[in-house]
């Protein structure tokens, strides 16, 4: 039976959302680069059935293209997660998920920057409104804060964090029809694992890598490691294939509000009004740049 594409970008933000709250649950159990080193063991030890064969045929493909794979890897599997994971550790996974939602918007500025791509007024009105939003939430809706620069270390990382997801996202839309998905993932999984590798070691050799064993520690390893990772890949790629990337977007922005459901019930963190405001604006401001316009900007 064919599975819907909605049913299947829906599971995949659902996970997405409750990789944001995993990962600030368990950040008094595990460090953050042991838990990224973790995650993607799992992931890889998941992943290579599924994907050995296609990355013996492609392989030629891959090396030839070595060096955006590297930053594919860089941005998307070493960086990512392990600043998303570190972030989680002095912020809010509500507020971590809410400026995940900012990623289309900082693509339109590295398209712009890098690409020389032209802004449409909607996309240049939605930047605005979108980043507008993101320092509403950095800021705690405060503006003695924004004039003091005194912000959270946490959502600064995460802002961060979501920089270089902006880069992986961007690069995988260059390359989509010169790369082939699954062993180009496994690939990145392999090579984040050795970058991360020396990270992990030093958090462990320094005793900073100390893991509060159990049932919840174990299951978050292997969430964040199995569906957060595999499961979300997979249900994502298949959706967009059947919808077309740009209608599966949208469905981004349930990330947050997924994360901000699993983090009222389950950590019992407080939606505040200035994560409201500062999270319409930003989902406000991405979909208003999605609009098309005939008429753009210069670049």
């Amino acid at each position: 039976m064919k599975i819907p594409p909605y049913v299947l970008l829906l599971l995949a933000t659902l996970l997405w959302g409750g990789n944001f709250v995993i990962g600030r649950a368990v950040s008094d159990d595990i460090p953050p680069l042991t838990l990224a080193f973790l995650r993607w063991c799992v992931a890889f030890m998941v992943f290579l059935p599924i994907a050995y064969r296609s990355l013996k045929r492609e392989w030629p493909l891959l090396k030839e293209h070595w060096l955006i794979v590297l930053i594919l890897s860089l941005t998307g599997v070493a960086a990512f997660n392990t600043l998303v994971y570190i972030g989680l550790h002095y912020t809010t996974s509500i507020n971590a998920s809410l400026m995940n939602s900012s990623t289309p918007i900082i693509i339109y500025i590295l398209s712009f920057i890098f690409l020389k791509e032209r802004l449409s007024k909607f996309q240049l009105i939605g930047t605005i409104l979108s980043l507008s939003g993101v320092v509403f939430i950095i800021t705690g809706g405060s503006f003695a804060s924004l004039v003091g620069f005194t912000f959270n270390k946490g959502d600064v990382i995460v802002t961060i964090a979501v920089c270089c997801w902006s880069v992986y996202s961007l690069l995988i839309k260059q390359y989509a029809k010169r790369l082939p998905g699954q062993s180009t993932f496994l690939v990145t999984i392999v090579l984040g694992l050795v970058l991360l590798f020396p990270f992990y070691l030093y958090e462990t050799l320094e005793g900073t890598a100390t893991i509060h064993w159990g049932w919840s520690t174990i299951a978050a390893i292997l969430y964040v490691g199995v569906f957060a990772s595999i499961v979300a890949f997979l249900c994502w790629n298949n959706g967009v294939i059947q919808l077309g990337a740009n209608k599966a977007s949208i469905y981004l922005n349930f990330i947050p509000v997924f994360a901000t459901i699993f983090a009222i019930l389950f950590l019992h963190e407080k939606l505040h009004a200035f994560q409201i405001i500062g999270g319409l604006a930003v989902v406000a401001g991405v979909i208003l740049a999605g609009k098309t316009n005939k008429q753009r900007l210069p670049s």
